[in-house]
């Protein structure tokens, strides 16, 4: 298949048209060896406006589910540093220093914060669950902070929990002063809660994906010959903002650079035939994307259109497989059995395979758990996750396909749905699983005015 340059500006304006967008967004004129990475972003129309935040509520049902996980493990209180646990339960936006601040979750009673003396007005700003927030000045210590909370909910012996990230001085500090109690992780509770999203969750990691895919149009529409990585990953990133996404992230990779899943240093512009391999998101209230495209600038050779589809058929075998109660393990297994019937790998070697074939995603990127060879977790209502199997041969050019699904009672649902081919190689935003929308605490608008 010969894919002309006018023709490759053709599918990326007809991309745009597919999705349903409240206004159309026109192609770019590219014959400009380096045009503006901004051009035409300011036509993009912000679609996140009118997404509902988490509330108050849906975070007290998360700690009253922590503390219900608490009571089956055995496990007297969770410690949680700043991240997206803490995020989770609390509201509470934050980064990690020496000087710590932390959130305390009881298997009964209130939780409690504590922090800086001087950081208190600020932690207040984002929490959104309770009001219990206890200060150490600089001469202090934070651990005797914990000790006392606990104290005062009944807590002086039992199981202590801390979630892996939790850095050794804080763990270590912590127990100096609770001789009478063990440490133990907190996965089962932070991961119990957090593995299964809501359908509120669902809805914003939704426009999330929607978001990216609608900047991939714009972008595919402005490629240019000479173009650098640099000036394609400042206009992926300039559509998403404008389009409403935050914590915005980019990767463009090129020619040979496209066969390293993670880059390369190496100089890259866009050529004739070049290979253009992207791997991009954003957040919507919190909530992540993570897309990935694969196109061919001008014409496509036959190696090109050859391995783009198979890769293709790999994310969609992924799909089929990830049906309810499977182990997770099995999707990563029948992308490699498929690969390894057309010549590639096997297992992780290459060309072929050599990452994982997906990860869960929600508040972060990655999650557990992931699409692994050997992951026995079974896959369950409310789980979400990337697909995205891709193909990689040293020296000549990477592909990559990535889509996120999440699992209803009736299988997997996309929130995008892949391209079929590299003549329109954007894909659709997939509309909400119905029996979803039925159960969402608010009206779902429509067209203009959705999440």
């Amino acid at each position: 298949m010969k894919l002309t340059k006018r023709a490759f500006i053709k599918a990326g304006a007809a991309a745009i048209a597919s999705l349903p967008l409240s206004q159309t967004v026109s192609a770019a004129n590219t014959t400009s060896a380096n045009p503006s990475p901004g051009a035409k972003t300011s036509e993009l129309p912000n679609i996140s406006s009118k997404s509902i935040p988490i509330s108050k509520a849906e975070r007290v049902a998360r700690i009253k589910k922590a503390q219900r996980l608490m009571t089956q493990f055995n496990i007297a209180a969770m410690v949680l540093e700043p991240g997206a646990a803490m995020d989770y339960f609390t509201g509470i936006q934050w980064w990690r220093s020496e000087r710590l601040t932390a959130v305390v979750i009881p298997r009964e009673g209130e939780i409690a914060v504590l922090c800086p003396f001087f950081e208190e007005p600020s932690i207040r700003e984002s929490l959104q669950v309770g009001d219990d927030v206890l200060v150490w000045q600089e001469h202090e210590s934070p651990f005797a902070l914990i000790q006392q909370i606990l104290k005062n909910r009944g807590v002086q012996k039992g199981r202590l929990a801390f979630e892996q990230s939790v850095r050794y001085f804080v763990l270590q500090g912590t127990l100096a002063l609770m001789g009478n109690m063990q440490h133990t992780s907190a996965d089962p509770i932070t991961q119990g809660c957090r593995m299964f999203k809501s359908v509120h969750e669902i809805a914003l990691m939704h426009k999330a994906n929607e978001i990216t895919l609608r900047a991939y149009a714009h972008v595919h529409a402005n490629l240019a010959i000479g173009m650098s990585q640099q000036d394609v990953k400042q206009l992926m990133s300039s559509a998403q903002t404008q389009l409403g996404g935050s914590s915005i992230w980019t990767m463009a990779l090129f020619n040979e650079a496209s066969a390293y899943p993670h880059g390369s240093n190496q100089a890259q512009t866009i050529r004739a035939g070049s290979t253009i391999l992207m791997d991009c998101g954003c957040a919507v209230q919190g909530y992540q994307s993570d897309i990935s495209r694969t196109f061919v600038f001008g014409e496509a050779s036959k190696k090109q259109q050859q391995i783009w589809q198979t890769v293709r058929r790999g994310q969609q075998i992924a799909f089929e497989k990830a049906q309810l109660g499977i182990p997770a393990g099995a999707v990563d297994d029948a992308v490699r059995a498929y690969y390894h019937t057309q010549g590639l790998g096997p297992d992780y070697q290459l060309p072929g395979l050599s990452h994982r074939t997906g990860h869960g995603i929600g508040m972060e990127g990655h999650e557990p758990v992931n699409f692994v060879h050997n992951e026995q977790t079974p896959l369950q209502v409310g789980m979400c996750f990337s697909d995205e199997p891709g193909i990689y041969i040293p020296e000549e050019f990477g592909v990559r396909l990535e889509d996120c699904l999440y699992m209803t009672k009736d299988g997997p649902r996309w929130f995008t749905t892949p391209p079929d081919n590299l003549e329109s190689p954007i894909g659709n935003v997939s509309p909400l699983d119905s029996a979803l929308l039925a159960q969402l605490p608010f009206r779902l608008s429509t067209k203009e005015e959705t999440i």
